[in-house]
């Protein structure tokens, strides 16, 4: 593990002493796809550069590992920041729990107000429909419509069947359309 940490380390930036720099493992467009995935699927922008650094890890880990490299780097990469964006969000979920349990031991008075603004911007709205989504469609959903993988593709990277993947998506479409026309948005 340390060597991969050196490792990690030296791929972020030149060694000075030598002049030497080791090859990004994720090119520019993968960066930015694999950014794209993170925020679209719920991840702030200050966690951003966080998340492109795991992805790189888990590339390099995996190239040390000895597993043999991804078919498609770029899906890949896309699928990892997905399943990243995942995790983000169960870990908001336990430290919200942990705040309403706080908070329901707090005097009446203390208590927060929702600031419930309702607001039209369909990319505000959208943003929100895709939070409520339960985890799985909103990956089908970001994979499929923001990181552009086709159906396939999302079946081979996820390891499930294609079946699933179209019925996902289809839940996640009709369930993200049905919030935007509830809040009044379309």
């Amino acid at each position: 593990m340390v060597v991969l940490r050196r490792r990690a380390r030296r791929v972020q930036g030149a060694d000075e002493k030598s002049g030497v720099t080791l090859d990004d493992p994720l090119d520019a467009a993968q960066e930015r796809r694999v950014r794209a995935v993170l925020a679209l699927g719920g991840v702030p922008q200050a966690d951003l550069p966080d998340g492109v650094q795991q992805v790189r890890l888990r590339l390099l880990e995996r190239e040390a590992s000895g597993a043999e490299a991804p078919r498609d780097v770029s899906a890949w990469a896309a699928v990892v920041a997905s399943n990243l964006a995942m995790d983000w969000h169960r870990a908001r979920r336990r430290q919200e729990r942990i705040g309403e349990r706080l908070a329901s031991l707090r005097p009446a008075e203390y208590a927060v107000r929702d600031a419930g603004e309702d607001t039209k911007v369909l990319s505000l709205a959208v943003a929100q429909g895709l939070d409520e989504l339960p985890d799985a469609q909103r990956q089908i959903l970001v994979l499929r419509f923001y990181a552009d993988l086709p159906v396939r593709g999302i079946a081979e990277e996820l390891g499930i069947p294609e079946g699933t993947v179209k019925s996902r998506l289809h839940s996640a479409v009709r369930a993200l359309r049905a919030r935007l026309h509830e809040d009044e948005v379309v």
